[in-house]
């Protein structure tokens, strides 16, 4: 199967859904780290025809992926999304945004109590669906309750 670069609608769309993700970087030495990163439903925005972005709220102050970042852009998001048994991979390249007020905008979740402390954005590369396989159904709280009834 051939790997897309463009985000595609329906690529969009399934990120749109999302409420986390994982995002991989390596230092410049290729010490690899692995980050959940987590928000409100489509806190992760499609802000280009290969570009996302997405808000990155305070967390453990351990800036390692930020420091990865600052040494080795190249990253990866893992998308999965347990209720429909889809997962999709990125790869591309990251940075680390501050102090742009348009992007910011273009990420911001009004009314989420979050702290951003800055904007990172992803050029995908290319992009992949993987199979099912293996992946158990599970439902969010919120899911469940909507579904239970």
């Amino acid at each position: 199967m051939k790997h897309r670069a463009e985000v595609t609608p329906e690529l969009a769309a399934f990120i749109a859904e999302q409420d986390a993700f994982f995002l991989g970087t390596a230092s410049a030495d290729g010490q690899p780290y692995i980050q959940h990163r987590g928000g409100p439903q489509g806190f992760l925005r499609v802000v280009g025809e290969r570009t996302l972005a997405f808000a990155d709220f305070s967390g453990n102050r351990q800036y390692i992926t930020v420091g990865n970042l600052a040494e080795n852009p190249r990253a990866f998001i893992f998308l999965l999304d347990h209720r429909r048994r889809r997962r999709i991979k990125l790869w591309g390249r990251a940075r680390v945004v501050e102090g742009d007020a348009a992007l910011l905008a273009a990420v911001a979740t009004p009314g989420y109590s979050a702290e951003v402390e800055r904007i990172i954005t992803f050029e995908v590369e290319r992009w992949d669906i993987n199979c099912p396989q293996h992946i158990p159904v599970r439902y969010t709280e919120a899911e469940w309750s909507t579904r239970a009834g």
